[in-house]
Order: structure tokens, then sequence, then C-alpha cells
């Protein structure tokens, strides 16, 4: 009969001195950049280390680089100049890749406040990764977080906690929020085409990018009265159309929680600010949305301007959403007294 084994005492914790550690070989800058290329591609690339979820604050600049490059890219506005056929494509860009933030990236992959068919949801998530703001799963998990943490030190992008340029924009730059969270998006994490898209989230932006080359250079061949060129395409169409659309959405997470007014206590700095509202087809009642995260509007109030509740609403008249969360009468009550009417004169959500 064996004799029932013992237990084992644990190995004893050894701590490597912190010369040992500064002289432990670094990778290369070669070794670097082929790393930081591959992730460009494959975001969900293996490459992806847990040092990166170790470092909430340091920043990668080589992965940051496409971002920069076309900050950069649009100063060669100097050069290409402008043309009506060039300003139209980065208008028009701006207003559907807003949209499909606002829209399909906020309001339906990160709250669900309304439904769709799965063929839809691809689509929503392929217009959605046109805007150059990563993949659908990356958004939501982020935004979800944010919803449990917001003004608390664990946000990643308060300006309570880490100052208004962090919030703005330095928060997308640092390598423990590249990942996607996969835990905080289950519902979304079943679909592979999603996840799809989510992995290879250049892939659509690229494609955008070569389409504008190709249209202005269509244009300057069979139109050149139009004095439209590729080049110019490309910078109005594309780069200044993105660098809008980030800004736009941006200010969301760092002005709507500085200025503007609180109506509700949210127990955060939310604000409502008619301005953001504006910019960004409807997300500026901030304060609104985080009393009251739900629903498919965030203008509560008639004269609370949400195109992108607008637009929705007529998308669920053609049967492409449906099941549109309203926002409960007691929730609109639960303002008090605000200096406008308080009927709620706008567009029925469809059942």
């Amino acid at each position: 009969m064996n004799a029932p084994l013992s237990p084992v005492a644990p190995p004893e914790e050894t701590t490597v001195p912190a010369v040992e550690v500064a002289l432990a070989p670094q990778p290369s800058v070669v070794r670097r950049v082929l790393r930081t290329m591959r992730l460009w591609v494959d975001s969900h690339s293996s490459l992806q280390s847990e040092e990166d979820g170790r470092t909430p604050l340091k920043v990668d600049w080589l992965r940051l680089m496409p971002f920069l490059g076309v900050h950069f890219a649009c100063l060669a506005v100097i050069w290409v100049g402008w043309s009506w056929p060039a300003v139209i494509v980065a208008g028009a860009l701006y207003f559907v890749r807003m949209f499909a933030i606002t829209g399909f990236y906020h309001r339906y992959f990160s709250h669900r406040s309304y439904s769709t068919s799965r063929f839809f949801q691809f689509v929503m998530a392929a217009v959605g990764n046109s805007s150059v703001q990563r993949g659908p799963l990356w958004w939501a998990a982020h935004h979800r977080h944010h919803h449990r943490t917001s003004d608390q030190p664990e946000d990643r992008h308060s300006p309570k906690q880490q100052g208004f340029l962090w919030a703005h924009m330095g928060w997308i730059s640092a390598k423990a929020n590249f990942r996607t969270d996969m835990k905080l998006v289950p519902d979304l994490a079943k679909f592979p085409e999603l996840v799809f898209l989510d992995r290879f989230d250049t892939m659509i932006p690229f494609a955008l990018a070569m389409s504008c080359l190709g249209l202005g250079w269509g244009l300057s061949v069979f139109y050149p009265e139009l004095g439209t060129s590729a080049l110019q395409m490309f910078i109005w169409g594309f780069c200044i159309s993105t660098v809008a659309v980030a800004h736009g959405t941006f200010t969301v997470n760092s002005l709507t929680h500085l200025i503007g007014r609180q109506v509700y206590p949210s127990k955060d700095t939310s604000k409502n600010s008619l301005i953001i509202a504006l910019i960004t087809l409807g997300e500026g009642w901030h304060n609104n949305h985080h009393y009251y995260q739900s629903s498919v509007r965030q203008g509560f109030r008639w004269w609370q301007i949400d195109i992108t509740y607008y637009l929705l609403w007529m998308m669920s008249c053609v049967g492409l959403v449906w099941d549109l969360k309203p926002v409960p009468q007691k929730v609109i009550d639960a303002a008090g007294k605000l200096n406008a009417p308080a009927t709620d004169a706008t567009p029925a959500a469809a059942t």
C-alpha cells in the first residue's frame, strides 16, 4: 500500500535584483518595429503581450504612428489645395462615419438599445470600423468599462482623474488600452464575423483610403475641370474627415465631463452640451445618457437635438432596426423643472 503523498512546500519566492533586470536583454529596435507592424494588421496577435496590460499609462509610440500619421497628413492640404468634390466627400464621410460611431458602435454595440438582424449588424460593424476607431468589440468593451467606472480611478478616460489631454486622446495611446477585453462583450464575441472585423481592424480603413485615392484619380482623368486629384481626395476624403470624426468623438470623453449643464444626479461629472450634440449628431446630451443608458435616445426632451436618434427612427420605419428602447416618462421628469417645455414631441420609437 502506497503511503500518502506528503504536501510539497511551495517554492520560495526569489527576488531578481534591480541590476539584473536592467541588464536583461531587451528586444532590438528592429524586432519591436516588426512586432508593432504585425499588431497594426492583426490586433489579436499573440504578440500582444501580458506586459501591455500592466502598463496603464505607458505610451507605445510605435503602435501610435498610423494615428499620428493621419494627423500630419492633413497638413498636406497646403500643397494639394481643395475642390468642391473633395470637400463634399469629406463632409459626407464625416456625417456617415460619425453616425456609424454614435448610432452603431455606441447605441447598438455598447448599449444594445435596439435590435437588428445579424446581417445588418455586420454591415453596421463594417461601416463603424471605417471610422478608424478600432473594431466594434474593442470600442464596446472600453465604453462599457467607462460606464462601470465613470470618473473613478479605474476609468480609462476621465478628465477628473487624468486631466483633459489624457481623457481626450492620450488614453488610446496607452499599452494597457490596446487589448480587447472579451469578458466585457460576451454577447458580441459569439459572432465570428465581428471577431474577425475586430481582429483585422485596419482592413476596412485601408480599403476606404484606397477608394478615396481611386475616386480622386478617376475624377482627375474623366473630369479634369473639377480640379480634383488622387492625393487631394485622399487628404480631404480620408485624412481630414477621419481626424474630424476622431476628435468629435473624443470631445464626448473629455469636454462633456468638463463643460455644460448637469441636470441629472449621475454620480459623475457628465454634462449636457448643445454644441457637442451638434458636432456629434446627438452625443452631447451626455448627462442624460449617464443617468439612463438603456435608451436609444440621448436627447430626452423634444428640443434636445439628437440626429442619431432621428436616423435610427427612420431606419426602424423601413425595418432595418427595431425594438428601439424609449426613455420612460419618469426618467424625463426626474430632471425637475427645466427652462423649456416638458412635452415630448419626437417621433415615437418603433416596436
